[in-house]
């Protein structure tokens, strides 16, 4: 389940990016949802997915950066700019090399929450958040200046809020964004597979063609390790058919994440009852009740959407493919 969780996670940020960057704001809140789902079931976050959920949090609260009615902080006073702000410097240690444009994303969420409080005509709430923002070292000194003259104004359109201005906050966390996903392109599912199937001794090659020295008690959970790597090859196989074809790739890619959960769940009751039951399972003659579920879910998600049909309906250790076959046989029955 943690494994599936990462990828699900991984993909969600991935589906996050991509809606910010292309201004997508319905399937941005629809993703925005289900990557926030995921971080809060989270107990701890892993190491290797720290930068993940840090982006995720820093864009939801970027995306709400100009509406002060909205709070992620139990303080109401944080606007979603000021948390946002708090994202980014943990993002920042997560970085190898911290760049130009790092340093640019800061000053420009900090110089924003500033301009949206004035926008608003929150100029005590803005010369509160100013000694929030600053330090007394030097290297703030200049910025805290600037604004804090900007402030006693009262003038939310001088130069310096035009020139450093929301927009050109989202068109550099676009730029980021870019990099983040150029770092992360390679098939995120295939890595963490990859890296699970590795951290547990269980590259395919060896499995395949190495002899393994078990006892009995193990030979049982070794086929259940070897079918899972088979199936992981299988996932990989069909990603590159995807890729060449003209699918809705993230459709489809979600909904063989939920199928490749199904399986785990299926192989760990393979380990648990043995191959009798599998067997039994191909035999098992199909009742009313399901044909009954499988009607109504053609129905809400229509023809060919297997996965989606399987998941919210009610049947009996069925496959995605066991309800293709079904499908067909009951439309020459009928």
């Amino acid at each position: 389940e943690a494994v599936a969780a990462d990828w699900m996670l991984e993909f969600a940020c991935c589906c996050l990016c991509r809606h910010f960057g292309e201004e997508c704001p319905e399937e941005f809140r629809r993703w925005r949802d289900v990557a926030q789902a995921l971080i809060n079931g989270l107990s701890k976050i892993p190491t290797h997915q720290k930068k993940t959920v840090y982006l995720c949090q820093l864009l939801i609260r970027i995306a709400k950066g100009k509406n002060l009615e909205c709070h992620f902080e139990n303080d109401q006073r944080i606007s979603p700019l000021e948390s946002a702000l708090s994202f980014w410097t943990l993002l920042e240690r997560e970085e190898i090399k911290l760049v130009k444009l790092h340093e640019d994303i800061r000053r420009l969420i900090q110089i924003q929450i500033v301009a949206v409080h004035m926008e608003n005509g929150y100029f005590k709430e803005a010369a509160e958040v100013l000694e929030r923002l600053f330090t007394d070292s030097e290297s703030d000194k200049p910025l805290r200046v600037k604004l804090a003259t900007v402030v006693k104004s009262k003038d939310p359109y001088v130069p310096l809020l035009q020139s450093f201005s929301y927009n050109l906050l989202i068109s550099k966390i676009k730029s980021y964004i870019e990099l983040f996903v150029k770092e992360n392109e390679s098939n995120f599912l295939i890595q963490a597979a990859t890296k699970q199937v590795e951290s547990k001794g269980l590259g395919a090659t060896a499995l395949q063609n190495k002899t393994v020295n078990v006892n009995e008690n193990d030979k049982r959970n070794l086929e259940t390790k070897r079918r899972f790597v088979l199936s992981i090859i299988l996932l990989r196989d069909m990603l590159r058919q995807m890729q060449n074809c003209c699918l809705n790739v993230e459709s489809s890619l979600v909904w063989m994440y939920i199928n490749c959960v199904l399986g785990l769940n299926s192989l760990q009751n393979v380990e648990k009852h043995g191959d009798a039951s599998a067997c039994g399972r191909r035999r098992q003659r199909w009742t009313y009740k399901e044909d009954l579920e499988l009607k109504s879910g053609i129905r809400e998600f229509g023809v060919g959407n297997w996965a989606k049909i399987l998941v919210h309906g009610d049947f009996n250790n069925r496959t995605s493919v066991m309800l293709k076959d079904r499908w067909r046989t009951l439309c020459r029955i009928e």
